[in-house]
């Protein structure tokens, strides 16, 4: 069973209040290394000579066609999109467009209800449910400009809609609803990149222990305005601890950046798409084929932003470890077998930090 500390090292200060108090300049907490800052070398959609630059856009019309040579296409560009970005985004997947715009608007609802009425839903380290506004643990870490709302979805015995918000009244039932789709679709997606690996299509589903139960939890990240965006970050750049997230971003405000080599490229989102992106715990399953990606937020100086990411996991205490149809003598397993509990409390101890977790187990194979 997974231990970290109960309580926070430090007092919890909300950014949405800081922001909305009307302050000119950022307290020293969140402002990052001069190496981490957002540059003028970021490729955002505004800069015109990178304006074609986006992470790819599938559209999954054709999975489900009679048409073998459709779906065979869509099939080699999730392929290739694994192999070579690590984020794509999904148009025609099958979920209501109507649901996801509800999803985005009781959340903002919440966002906006009254400070002491979000109170009472504060999180803590130990499960990390409720409404939060930091992550790791670590005493004095540089801040991240961003609050946010975890809960747990899957398995259904870890799903608690007392701790769900109450307010608005629509909320638990939009996210119950939401929530059983985005489940469904990453069923779907472990199906694809099971069978582009060569393995059998359920293998990544077992991997995570079965539609019963494998882990799915939602984080609804807040980005308020910030009047000094070129010294913090929204969120850290990380890559996902667990298998898959599936992330329904606002349609108005670009934040989400992806590094491709050296470089930063703001994620233009696609209306009505969802991001998906390889995670750590898929990198170990494929030995290290699929390859999950570092990723940061950047904030605005005008607009705060809504999105909501679906983390799709292995079931905690299972051993995940590299596939044994891809492990071969010119490829041996890069990573020894290690439990989703046991890899996670390293990213709530010390929050986010670039790979360092995923290559550090990769050393422990050399």
């Amino acid at each position: 069973m997974m231990t970290c500390n109960q309580t926070w090292p430090e007092p919890i200060v909300r950014v949405q209040a800081l922001a909305e108090s009307g302050l000119s300049s950022i307290p020293s907490s969140y402002i990052k290394p001069c190496s981490q800052r957002p540059t003028q070398t970021t490729f955002t959609p505004q800069n015109d000579h990178y304006d074609h630059i986006n992470i790819p856009v599938i559209d999954l019309e054709h999975l489900s066609s009679g048409d073998q040579v459709l779906r065979e296409n869509v099939l080699k560009q999730v392929s290739e999109a694994c192999r070579e970005w690590g984020f794509f985004q999904v148009v025609n997947h099958g979920i209501d467009h109507e649901l996801m715009k509800s999803a985005k608007e009781v959340w903002r609802e919440f966002f906006d209800l009254p400070l002491e009425m979000k109170e009472e839903l504060a999180n803590s380290p130990s499960t990390y449910e409720g409404y939060g506004s930091r992550l790791g643990v670590k005493k004095g870490a540089i801040l991240d400009w961003s609050d946010y709302f975890f809960l747990h979805y899957m398995p259904p015995s870890l799903r608690n809609q007392a701790k769900w918000p109450a307010l608005p009244s629509s909320l638990r039932k939009v996210i119950a609803e939401y929530g059983e789709e985005v489940v469904k679709l990453g069923g779907r997606m472990l199906e694809l990149m099971s069978i582009n690996l060569g393995l059998k299509e359920d293998y990544l589903m077992n991997s995570f222990g079965g539609e019963n139960e494998l882990g799915a939890c939602l984080r609804v990240n807040f980005y308020p305005k910030c009047p000094q965006p070129d010294l913090t970050l929204g969120l850290s750049p990380h890559s996902d601890p667990g298998g898959m997230t599936i992330l329904l971003p606002d349609d108005f405000v670009s934040g989400l950046q992806v590094r491709k080599g050296n470089d930063w490229i703001t994620v233009r989102p696609v209306p009505n798409a969802f991001i998906i992106n390889i995670g750590d715990q898929i990198q170990v399953l494929s030995n290290a084929i699929y390859k999950s990606i570092e990723h940061r937020v950047i904030v605005n100086p005008i607009k705060d932003r809504v999105s909501l990411a679906m983390f799709y996991n292995p079931k905690s205490d299972l051993l995940i470890q590299p596939a044994k149809e891809l492990v071969t003598k010119e490829r041996p397993a890069m990573y020894p077998p290690m439990t989703y509990d046991e890899y996670r409390l390293f990213i709530r101890m010390k929050g986010p930090c670039g790979k360092a977790q995923v290559e550090s187990l990769a050393n422990k194979c050399d």
